[in-house]
Formats: structure tokens, sequence, C-alpha cells
């Protein structure tokens, strides 16, 4: 549905909020409810003590597979949704899998077969204001970004600067599409 072209990835480098390396203190500071996006800092948040509302896993780290117990932690048979999502890419699976997983009341663990680095930018979009979306900055730690409308217009203009159809990734995330002034 949409993909990454290379002159934004650039934009993908500074991380959208404070850098975390314990999970506690992130928590401490975040908003509810939490969406995880990544392997490692689900598995880090759960060892906490919080279960996200939503985590985001596709079994990789770095482009390599987690560790045995990572796997083993992130494995969630009754409230688990497969969804298919290429790297560099937002499918239409995964944003409407992630609307639905938002707004459901147990927590749900989306299983990618593919990549979920992108995730973070349609999770802000469809969280609600005051939620917070955590994902990993490689070697550097967990970033927090607190959902606020600010934060939604930033998430949304990286959205529609991506090769697609963004008017489709927008409303299979429930979101106006461009130019709706609903």
């Amino acid at each position: 549905m949409l993909t990454l072209p290379d002159d934004v990835r650039g934009s993908f480098k500074d991380p959208f909020g404070p850098v975390y390396t314990d999970a506690a203190a992130l928590l401490a500071d975040a908003g509810r409810p939490v969406i995880a996006v990544g392997d490692v800092v689900t598995y880090h948040l759960r060892r906490a003590g919080h279960a996200p509302s939503v985590a985001l896993v596709d079994g990789k780290t770095k482009r390599e597979a987690v560790d045995a117990e990572i796997r083993e932690a992130l494995s969630d048979p009754d409230h688990r949704r497969d969804v298919e999502n290429p790297p560099g890419a937002l499918s239409e699976s995964l944003l409407s899998t992630l609307a639905e997983a938002v707004a459901a009341d147990d927590p749900i663990t989306i299983v990618v077969d593919g990549e979920e680095d992108l995730a973070a930018l349609p999770a802000v979009l469809v969280a609600p204001v005051g939620a917070t979306v955590v994902y990993g900055q490689p070697d550097e730690g967990m970033v927090r970004v607190d959902v606020t409308d600010d934060a939604k217009a930033e998430m949304r203009s990286l959205i529609e600067r991506m090769n697609g159809d963004v008017a489709g990734a927008l409303a299979a995330l429930g979101v106006e599409p461009p130019g709706d002034s609903r």
C-alpha cells in the first residue's frame, strides 16, 4: 500500500521522542494506552510489568532473529493477529489490523511476517491523544512518543510523503484522507 522512498529515509535517523534504557522509567513517564513497536521493546515493557495494549513484533531485531528467551516471552496464542508487511512498507493488512487492535478491549500482539519497523508512524496516527507509542532505536534504547495533535500531524506528514495509496492507507486506519475537513 505504501513504501518508503529513499529521500524520506533520513527523516527516521533521529528519534521522535526521548530515548530510555530503563523500561520502568519509560513506563513511569508514559501515557496510556501503550503501543509497542518491536520485539525487544515489547519484551522489556513486559518484563517491567506492563503488557502493552498493542504490540507489533516480527521475530527480529536489527534484521536478525531474536533469541529464544524473547521469542518465548512474546508468544500470545490467545490475543494474536497475523499480518504480512514487506520491509520498508506499510501494508493494508498491517494498517487495518493496527486500527482494530487499538480499538480492542484486550491487549493484542500483531505478529508481522516481514517487518514492522515503520509501524510507529500509523500507531501514532491511530492512537488516542494521551497514549504513548514506544519503538526501538537501534543501539540506543527505547523511544517514547507521546501521542499529541502535533505528533499526529508530524507522522501524518511523513506518511503523506510515502509512495503509494496514501488516501487508502489513511482510510484503512480510519483517519481522514488528505484534504478532508470533516
